[in-house]
Parts: C-alpha cells; sequence; structure tokens
C-alpha cells in the first residue's frame, strides 16, 4: 500500500536519525559520567588544598606569641582537627591512585609540624634559635607538599578538559558528517518518492482538467494497486458516470426545450424575455407579432419598460393586480388592453440575469369591467332621480299630519319613508364607489397635522358613541406630535366614521372604542380603530372589504356592506393599505397604513 511504499522509502533516513541519536545518548553519558566526576573531584580537591593551607597557616599563627596558654593552644587544635578533616577526606579520594603519594607526602609533613607545635605548647612559649627554625621549615614543608598536591590536581584538570575538547570536536565532525549525509539522503529519498507519487498525480491531474473542460472520454492509466491506483480506477467510474449522466441530461434538456417552445408558441398572450441589458431573448409568436406594431418602434412603450427598468435594478417583480395598470396599445387598427407582469428571472449555471415580461390581454375582462360600472353608475343615477321624489313625497304626507290616516296607515308610511332614505344613501354609496374607480373623483390633497386630523375625527365621532353609552379614547405615539399628512381630509373622514360608526354599532354599552396612530416602517403612518364587540369569524375576515358583504352574525345592524369597500378604494387611491384582525370574544381592529 501506499504507506508501506512511504514507510520503506524514509526508512534509511530513520535509521541515520536513529544511529546519530545514540552516539548522541553514548557523548552525553560519557559527559555526564567520568568526565564530569573526574572535574567534580578536581575542583573539590583544590577546594580543599586551601583550606588546609588556610588551616596550616592559622596553626602556625598561633604558636607565634611568646607566652603560650590555654587560648593558643584551644586555637591550634581547632585549626589542627580541621586539616586533618579535610586530610582525610583527601587520602579517602586518592586510595588507589597516584595522587596517594602526593597526599602521603603532606600528612609526612603536617604530623611533623603537629609534633613541632606540640613541644612548643608543653614548654610554655617560643624557644630561641633553632626550634623557631624548625617549626618554620615545618611550615615551609606542609606547604611545599600542599602546592605539589594542587600542582597535581590542575594538571589532571587540564587533562580532564582536553578530554573533553577532544570528544567535542568529534562529536561536532560526527554531526557535520551526519547533517551533510542526512541533507544528500534526503534529496535522494525525496527524488524517489516524488518520482513514484507524482508521475500517477499528474496523469491525474491532467486528466481532471480534460474532465473539467469537458473531455468525459479522458482516463487514467492504473499503474498500481495502492491508493494511487485505487484513486484512479475511483477517477475513470466517476467519469463514466458523467458520460451516462451527459447523454441522458442532454436527452432531458433537449425534451425541456422543445416543451418550453411548444408552450410558448401556444401561449396566446405575448412573452418576451430580455437580458439584463434590455436586448430581447426570447419571445413567442404572439410577442412576435405584437413587436411590428408601430408603438414597438423604438422598443418598449414607457407604461413597460419603466417598471421593467425597476424590475432589473431591483431583482422583485412586478404583479399589477388593478386594471388601473393596464396598457392600451393599437394593435391591427384596434385598441387592445394588456395588463404588463414582469418577472425577474436568473440562472447561476448560466450566469443570466434578466426579465420576462408577460402582457395579460385583459380587453374582454377591461370592456366588461367598464360596461358594469358604467351600468352601475347609469342605473344609480336613473333611480335616484325618481327616488328622490318618492321620498320628498313620503316626507310632506308625514308632515301634513293627516288625520284620515289610520295608525297602521300611518306606520307604512314612515316604513316607505325609512326604507327610501336607506335606499337612497345606498345609491349615493354606490356612485360613489362608481366614481372612485372609474377615477372620475380625484382627491383635493393637503397637508395636515397629524393630532389636528384626530383631534376633529373624534369631535365627529364623540355624539355617535356618547349616544350608545360607550367612551372614545385616543392614543397617539410621541413621535408624531409635530407630524403632518398630505391628504384629502374629506375622503379621509369618511374612512374614519365609517370605521368609528362600525365599531359602535358592534360594541356593548360602555365598551372602550380605541382611535390610535403611530408610525410604521416605510415611512407610514398607521391609524386604527379598535372596538371591545364580538369579533368577526376568522372565515369572514379576508372577506369584509368585499362589497355587498355582511358577516353572518351581524343582521339587520350593518348596512348594504359597500362601506368597508369605499374606505379601502380611497385609501388605495392615497397610497396605502387598510386590513383587519380580529379573534372572536375579544373585538377587532381595523387598521390602515398612510405614507408621510
Amino acid at each position: 500500500m501506499l504507506r508501506t511504499r512511504l514507510y520503506l522509502g524514509l526508512l534509511p533516513l530513520l535509521l541515520l536519525i536513529i544511529a546519530t541519536g545514540a552516539y548522541g545518548i553514548h557523548v552525553g553519558r560519557d559527559l555526564a559520567g567520568s568526565l564530569s566526576r573526574d572535574l567534580i573531584n578536581n575542583y573539590r580537591a583544590v577546594i580543599s588544598s586551601q583550606q588546609m593551607r588556610a588551616s596550616v597557616s592559622l596553626m602556625s599563627s598561633a604558636l607565634a606569641p611568646a607566652v603560650l596558654g590555654e587560648a593558643e593552644r584551644r586555637t591550634f587544635d581547632e585549626h589542627r582537627a580541621a586539616f586533618r578533616r579535610e586530610l582525610m577526606v583527601q587520602s579517602a579520594a586518592s586510595v588507589g591512585s597516584a595522587r596517594a603519594n602526593f597526599v602521603g607526602e603532606v600528612d609526612a609533613a603536617f604530623t611533623r609540624l603537629s609534633r613541632i607545635g606540640e613541644q612548643q605548647l608543653e614548654a610554655g612559649g617560643m624557644s630561641p634559635g633553632p626550634a623557631m627554625q624548625e617549626r618554620l621549615h615545618a611550615l615551609i614543608a606542609v606547604q611545599q607538599a600542599i602546592d605539589n598536591l594542587t600542582k597535581r590536581d590542575f594538571s589532571a584538570a587540564q587533562q580532564t578538559a582536553a578530554r573533553v575538547e577532544q570528544l567535542a570536536a568529534s562529536t561536532e565532525q560526527v554531526m557535520l558528517f551526519t547533517i551533510a549525509s542526512g541533507f544528500v539522503l534526503s534529496l535522494l529519498l525525496a527524488w524517489r518518492l516524488a518520482a513514484s507519487l507524482l508521475g500517477p498525480i499528474r496523469m491525474l491531474t491532467a486528466s481532471a482538467v480534460a474532465l473539467g473542460e469537458g473531455d468525459l472520454d479522458r482516463e487514467v492509466p492504473e499503474l498500481s494497486a495502492d491508493e494511487l491506483g485505487q484513486l484512479a480506477r475511483a477517477f475513470n467510474i466517476m467519469a463514466a458516470r458523467l458520460r451516462s449522466y451527459r447523454d441522458a441530461t442532454l436527452a432531458r434538456v433537449l425534451r425541456a426545450q422543445r416543451t418550453m417552445e411548444a408552450t410558448l408558441t401556444s401561449a396566446p398572450d405575448p412573452v418576451f424575455v430580455v437580458g439584463n441589458d434590455g436586448k430581447h431573448e426570447v419571445r413567442n409568436p404572439a410577442a412576435e407579432q405584437l413587436a411590428k406594431a408601430a408603438v414597438f418602434a423604438q422598443g418598449f412603450p414607457p407604461e413597460i419598460s419603466e417598471p421593467l427598468q425597476q424590475v432589473l435594478t431591483t431583482g422583485e417583480h412586478f404583479l399589477p393586480t388593478d386594471y388601473r395598470c393596464a396598457v392600451t396599445l393599437r394593435v391591427a387598427r384596434e385598441d387592445r388592453h394588456y395588463l404588463p407582469r414582469i418577472l425577474a428571472i436568473g440562472d447561476k449555471l448560466t450566469e443570466f440575469s434578466g426579465a420576462a415580461i408577460i402582457l395579460q390581454d385583459v380587453t374582454k375582462f377591461r370592456l366588461m369591467d367598464d360596461a358594469k360600472t358604467n351600468l352601475v353608475g347609469t342605473v344609480s343615477h336613473e333611480l335616484k332621480t325618481p327616488l328622490t321624489s318618492l321620498r320628498m313625497a313620503l316626507y310632506l304626507l308625514l308632515e301634513q299630519n293627516l288625520s284620515a290616516l289610520s295608525k297602521q296607515q300611518r306606520e307604512l308610511l314612515e316604513d316607505a319613508r325609512d326604507d327610501a332614505d336607506r335606499l337612497l344613501r345606498i345609491l349615493d354609496t354606490m356612485l360613489d364607489l362608481t366614481r372612485l374607480e372609474s377615477g372620475a373623483s380625484s382627491l383635493e390633497r393637503s397637508p395636515v397635522a397629524v393630532s389636528a386630523l384626530l383631534h376633529r375625527i373624534a369631535g365627529e365621532a364623540h355624539p355617535v358613541i356618547d349616544s350608545a353609552g360607550q367612551r372614545l379614547a385616543v392614543v397617539m405615539a410621541p413621535e408624531l406630535s409635530g407630524a403632518t399628512i398630505k391628504v384629502d381630509e374629506a375622503r379621509i373622514r369618511h374612512v374614519f366614521m365609517n370605521l368609528l360608526t362600525n365599531a359602535s354599532k358592534f360594541s356593548p354599552s360602555g365598551a372602550f372604542v380605541t382611535l390610535s396612530a403611530a408610525p410604521d416602517d416605510g415611512g407610514f403612518i398607521r391609524f386604527s380603530v379598535r372596538d371591545q364587540g364580538p369579533g368577526i369569524p376568522a372565515d369572514s375576515v379576508g372577506r369584509v372589504f368585499d362589497r355587498f358583504y355582511r358577516a353572518p352574525h351581524q343582521g339587520q345592524r350593518s348596512g348594504a356592506g359597500l362601506g368597508l369597500a369605499i374606505a379601502r378604494d380611497i385609501v388605495v387611491a392615497h397610497g396605502g393599505s387598510i386590513a383587519c384582525t380580529s379573534k372572536e370574544g375579544e373585538g377587532s381592529e381595523f387598521y390602515f397604513v398612510l405614507p408621510r
């Protein structure tokens, strides 16, 4: 295996390292063994000789006075004992060696000096003449013997130092030779290992590069049975599987391409696919036919090019849901209405980015919507005139206080009056809704302080809420104390009053109705009306803004179901949005956001 080849290839270098380590251990033991002991013994001998010299000098000094007493004897005995201790240590360390002769000379000279000193101490003082000369000659003899011993120890220390120096020189030569041998051996081993390992790796690298360039037929030779051979076999298996996957993928891609072409060809609506630079990449037959129109002579019309540029810049889809965003184009001598839907597309694999433009033909739906709006407006307008006359006649009849009318007849007239009032309100509401949808009712915006707007709305709502036995709470965030908003105050008042009236209508007596304003994300202001009523069922929350829709439990307390629809259209016309959150038994909250 490859591991075994590496071990065997590095074995000579490992043996050289082991031999060098063994030699280093031997040298270290030699230095720490006999040589270290010799140096330490020589050092101790020199120190001991110095102490003996000092002791013999102090012994001689104790015999110097003319009269010798007990003090001089104690000093003499003390230093003589110290000398003898050192002498015994030196004698024990020199047994069986040539140094013992030098220690014996010191012992003989010291014995003679010690005997002379005893004689002087017994005599009680220094004898003149020959006795003093004899003591001085004995002292000199001891010192001379100590000097001879010291010279011998110094010579032995020099010999030990010479041995250490010779051993260091030989060790340095051995280490230099080992380093040179190891360097040469490592070069040889590296060359051999590189030749045996890099060859297959180079072939594998070349095959991998060819594979990356799309040459899936390139294979790697299998030169061994070790890990490199296994890697080559695995690479060849991978290449074979990639070839199979390529063939299968190519078939799927061709099929997907044909399917996409068939889908685009059969699509009745024009479909354009453009790149990030605005260049047309794909167009279906309907788009090809539309591109021949005069409005496409300079590219896309502004109604399409502007949102297209925004999609290409931000990468976010443009998906309008209102017919007001429809584009009217003249095609084949007739006006066609298209609702543009622009999808941001991107593919990391092909590094393509751009957008898909789908022009949904809504001509039929636009005409139907216009017809419906016109019909509602016409019917409402035509019904309003006779209804107003009928309502006025009913009021006149009731105001005349005709005594000929029975109680039942009067009740019928009053019911007819109330129904006429209600029907007139419905017609007025339908007319407002028609004007908003058709754009005939424009907004008259003006800056209004948020605090002043809430104050005026609360003033108008107080009579309605107070008459129902409820309380109105106004909450405004401190951040909006100086904020202003540009709105059509009359229209926004209609939204507030509709929400507040509904909140009062469905809240019990003694409940709180909360009107609040707070800053919202993105530079918007959030207005809300919260009640403490029974709440709205979960399946009805999403439909409360639909026309003529009334929740199942509302009964006769609700109107025609157009108030919230008009409120939604007013808020949307201001560039905002409106929504509702509710939970049965915990009340409801209607809120809308408007841009500052």
